[in-house]
């Protein structure tokens, strides 16, 4: 058994090391838009691991993660946009273009969302929690598009890229060591609290939670929690995407946002470490390999998706780590 986690230890550290190996070798060789792809990639895959702590380890599927997505996307455009403008957004404060800034508030307002959401959401379970998530994160969806002041559905551009001490953002590779930074130190953090007396707990309660109440433990309150900080992750990679393309619109907060990285963290491996860094890496393939070839590229992911459900639930790392079924 050692062996097999040992193994899975390297898996995980060979993906993550070929998506920064990817990163550099297209650096050196000139070809910024695949730098550009590799950081795409890696801000998917923060979102994958965002959803795949409620997911994989807290056994929550939830339909709604685009919400905190958008919320965060939406914190650095409004923030960005008022720097630029200079208007004031509240009292004397006219937004800034600091990342050290604009991430923290990202981080806190889908934390609140996420809480409210939980807060509901969790009172249910199965089918229901599905969908109370997926109407939640509708609900904002139709609140963006028509919130005219935030450009609407036609979405909003703030032009700039945010600043970062000592790193030009505008240069593929330095804006990709940030994407990654955060991407490792969010998959480290994954690890921690899924090691810790708190991630037992939360596993504990996903297998059973009738034994769980037994033994002492609130399922509620340790669902919640992990429900936050899943939250919160995915709005930081939400605030990283909208300063990627310096564009955010309400197609962030639509339930196919939603279910894209529900895809990301299937196709990897679902409670997996690093399933939604491979998840999101074969997606962003596929996507431009054969984006440019036909308007219907998904059909194949779909049929991919639909082998590993059927064949290799464990993911593409349960495949290469030899485990079918996380534990």
């Amino acid at each position: 058994m050692r062996q097999v986690f040992d193994r899975e230890a390297l898996i995980n550290l060979a993906i993550f090391a070929a998506l920064v190996v990817t990163a550099v070798v297209a650096h050196v060789a000139g070809q910024g838009f695949t730098v550009t792809l590799a950081t795409k990639a890696a801000i998917f895959a923060l979102a994958g691991v965002g959803l795949n702590l409620a997911l994989g380890y807290g056994g929550m599927i939830s339909f709604g993660h685009a919400a905190f997505f958008g919320i965060g996307g939406y914190v650095a455009g409004i923030l960005a946009s008022h720097a630029a403008s200079g208007a004031p957004l509240v009292a004397s404060f006219a937004g800034t273009t600091s990342m050290l800034a604009i991430w923290p508030v990202a981080m806190i307002a889908s934390g609140i969302a996420a809480l409210l959401i939980g807060a509901l959401s969790l009172r249910t379970s199965g089918v229901y929690f599905i969908m109370v998530t997926l109407a939640f994160a509708q609900m904002i969806f139709y609140f963006a598009i028509s919130w005219p002041r935030y450009g609407g559905e036609d979405g909003l551009s703030f032009y700039v890229r945010n600043t970062f001490p000592g790193l030009n953002t505008f240069a593929p590779i330095q804006y990709f060591a940030i994407c990654a930074t955060l991407l490792a130190l969010a998959l480290i953090l994954t690890a921690i609290i899924t090691q810790s007396r708190y991630g037992l707990a939360l596993q504990a309660v996903r297998q059973n939670s009738q034994r769980s109440t037994a033994a002492g433990i609130r399922p509620y309150a340790i669902r919640l929690t992990a429900f936050v900080l899943s939250g919160m992750i995915t709005g930081l990679a939400g605030a990283l995407y909208a300063d990627l393309n310096r564009f955010v619109s309400p197609s962030m907060l639509s339930w196919h946002m939603s279910g894209e990285i529900m895809v990301f963290v299937i196709l990897g491996g679902v409670g997996r470490l690093c399933g939604p860094v491979a998840g999101a890496a074969i997606f962003i393939l596929l996507e431009h390999l054969l984006g440019g070839v036909s308007e219907h590229w998904q059909a194949l992911l779909g049929l991919m998706l639909l082998v590993i459900v059927l064949f290799a639930p464990g993911g593409l790392i349960g495949m290469l780590s030899g485990r079918k079924r996380h534990a």
